[in-house]
């Protein structure tokens, strides 16, 4: 049973109107006392209280544990008409209303003996003044309803905090990741997340329910996350100082099998929104291939291009010797060639050829997820960043995976990591044609073996890659996000990582990679 014991509250006290009392002075004093007594309760001020009492020890035990735990956001504590029993007693009804985080407005009835001792009003303290229901030795409390799991392909705990998200203490309720999104679902249905309880002091075993329903049965979500792959991931991105997020994918069906982030907290593995650089030349690669280039045409790849003033360079300003192909220029990633290639291509060629990756649809994954974006070019300039995965094409870590895991399966398969909540999976509009996927399996292979995916060269599975090292801001040299996105020739699993302000994707992605990879070996 999880119960709210912090304190830090604010309060609204209420201050009881003077009524008529007629012609017993007694009820006027006694009630005038109780409604002091009451005030202070209601303002959190349990000594105040307690000092009116004849038990003021006891009293401001009590009071103090009840307002603690309950956390009342506003407090209204109004006395009704007082009778007088006997001379020097007099009996008076009175309605406590509280404001509770999670579990809303709870009103209670209680009554209080006032009598006279030593020439003075006082108020007699017993715990059930507090609340009608409670005995000597007992408390209120909050208690959250019992939450579901969230749970990984195999029926176990999910162990993926960026994932799972977290749970208002306060509240009961799901805030983030998919303790939000199936918040309803986890906890069997709307309505209190927490609800008041009488509880035993000293053990804090929950004796009685006083608000609520009664209990709700929750119903677990399960996921696609594969605890193996999921934990490689994390692995992989133990000691990592700058943001970064690795995705895993299971071609044949879409199943995400990982998404771990580092640091934990935004799932940027499936929400972030960044431009791709290089890694996107699969795509721009497909748009060329359609038009009838083939891997072993010859591919010029100077230090430079320019387009209408504008000056695009290779990293560090690379050339490739004269007789370059297609493939080397792919393998090596060579912005020029790429730039100077765009003059095949329409201006809508690559956001029609993006469609077939399953990009410019909406994913129905049963999480939130950012499904990328590559507009028609509206000029050349743009046209030519777009080749390299600049200008407005964006996409997340996820999408960037799904395209490698495209090239595996020959056919896009929408991502889902909560296969349940799915209602309709996304499907690409438009198909690649079996030989461009034949020779992108070609390129993202030459990459490893020749390529800048060298950190790959050697890791078993027949790892076929793409690197990317991708501009951001405005410094001057921009500063770059590196990335590398893959899959495994031998086995179901394509994957994305992503390093925020991380320098180059073949040199500081491609290690990250490479230490996933051998992780799961």
């Amino acid at each position: 049973m999880a119960l709210a014991v912090t304190a830090g509250i604010g309060y609204w006290a209420y201050n009881a109107l003077v009524r008529d009392d007629g012609d017993d002075p007694q009820v006027a004093a006694a009630t005038e006392r109780l409604d002091a007594f009451l005030a202070a309760w209601a303002a959190g001020d349990a000594p105040g209280a307690a000092k009116l009492t004849d038990t003021p020890e006891n009293a401001e035990s009590l009071i103090k544990s009840v307002m603690t735990n309950l956390e009342p956001s506003k407090t209204e504590i109004t006395s009704g008409e007082g009778k007088r029993e006997t001379e020097g007693e007099v009996n008076i009804p009175f309605t406590v209303k509280m404001a509770l985080p999670g579990a809303g407005d709870y009103r209670w009835h209680s009554k209080a003996q006032i009598v006279r001792k030593n020439g003075a009003w006082t108020v007699e303290f017993h715990t059930p003044l507090i609340h009608p229901d409670l005995v000597p030795g007992q408390t209120l409390a909050l208690k959250s309803r019992e939450r579901a799991e969230i749970l990984d392909r195999n029926g176990d705990e999910l162990r993926s905090a960026s994932l799972v998200g977290s749970v208002d203490p306060k509240t009961g309720k799901g805030v983030s990741g998919l303790q939000a999104r199936y918040d309803k679902q986890l906890t069997g249905g709307a309505g209190a997340a927490r609800s008041v309880v009488t509880v035993e002091r000293e053990s804090g075993r929950v004796v009685k329910q006083l608000s609520g329903s009664g209990e709700a049965t929750g119903k677990a979500v399960r996921t696609t996350i594969d605890p193996k792959v999921q934990e490689a991931a994390a692995a992989a991105l133990e000691g990592v100082k700058k943001n970064a997020a690795l995705v895993a994918i299971d071609p044949g069906t879409g199943d995400i099998l990982a998404a771990a982030n580092m640091p934990a907290g935004m799932n940027r593995a499936l929400e972030g929104r960044y431009p791709p650089g290089s890694t996107f030349k699969v795509v721009t690669s497909a748009a060329l291939l359609k038009q009838g280039m083939k891997p072993s045409d010859r591919a010029d790849c100077p230090k430079f291009a320019y387009v209408d003033g504008q000056r695009f360079e290779n990293q560090d300003q690379f050339t490739l010797p004269a007789g370059s192909t297609f493939k080397d220029a792919f393998a090596h990633s060579c912005n020029t060639f790429f730039v100077g290639a765009r003059g095949k291509l329409s201006d809508s060629a690559l956001h029609d050829t993006a469609e077939a990756f399953g990009i410019g649809g909406s994913w129905d994954a049963g999480a939130v997820t950012y499904d990328g974006s590559v507009p028609v070019a509206n000029g050349d300039n743009d046209k030519a960043a777009a080749t390299i995965g600049q200008a407005r094409t964006q996409a997340s870590p996820l999408v960037m995976a799904s395209i490698a895991a495209t090239v595996k399966e020959g056919v896009f398969k929408q991502p889902v990591l909560v296969p349940d909540a799915v209602k309709k999976r996304h499907k690409a509009p438009a198909r690649l044609e079996p030989a461009v996927v034949g020779s992108l399996r070609e390129m993202m292979r030459a990459t490893v073996t020749d390529g800048a995916g060298w950190a790959l060269k050697g890791i078993p599975g027949e790892p076929h890659a793409k690197t990317g090292t991708a501009e951001f801001g405005g410094d001057s040299p921009p500063r770059t996000h590196a990335w590398m996105i893959g899959y495994q020739g031998d086995r179901e699993l394509a994957w994305s990582v992503l390093l925020e302000d991380g320098g180059s994707g073949g040199s500081d992605a491609g290690p990250i990679a490479a230490k996933f990879l051998k992780n799961l070996t």
